[in-house]
């Protein structure tokens, strides 16, 4: 095999391995169930309203303009149980996630294949900003998570 099929194929392999360890160790949901105030009067976001998959409509780096997701890929994020995939075109990243009122942490670290996609610049920037902690505003349809990193906007 050539080396760039390798690359993939051993990508392929290690996703394959990441996520059946995260299905497998995946225990019950760490998250709250139902809505609640904070200590600062703000509603509390549920898991149950974040569920599902979310497809991404925007990115915006902090300093910078707004970014439409790239119409020929695929972008989305899927939230279920205290675990998080996305795909980001010709990739996808597992990991963790927590949320605590209006925070969703997203990781520590996310798990991704790194194939040579024609869309990595944005893909780089998206992983980057959905990594940490970030505020979660749900309006509808429509999920934002923000952070000191940028803005990420999501729709169902």
């Amino acid at each position: 095999m050539n080396v760039s099929v390798m690359s993939v194929f051993r990508s392929f392999v290690g996703f394959v391995a990441v996520t059946s360890l995260a299905v497998g160790c995946s225990g019950s949901p760490v998250l709250p169930s139902s809505s609640s105030s904070s200590a600062n009067g703000s509603q509390s976001i549920t898991a149950g309203q974040l569920s599902g998959t979310w497809n991404v409509v925007s990115i915006q780096p902090n300093g910078e303009a707004e970014q439409a997701a790239p119409a020929a890929a695929t972008y989305s994020l899927m939230l279920a149980d205290g675990r998080l995939s996305t795909r980001t075109d010709c990739n996808s990243c597992v990991g963790a996630f927590a949320l605590s009122g209006q925070t969703l942490t997203a990781g520590p670290a996310l798990a991704c294949t790194r194939a040579a996609c024609p869309t990595m610049a944005f893909e780089n920037r998206y992983t980057t900003l959905l990594s940490g902690d970030s505020t979660v505003t749900l309006s509808g349809s429509t999920l934002s998570l923000s952070s000191p990193r940028g803005v990420l906007r999501f729709t169902r």
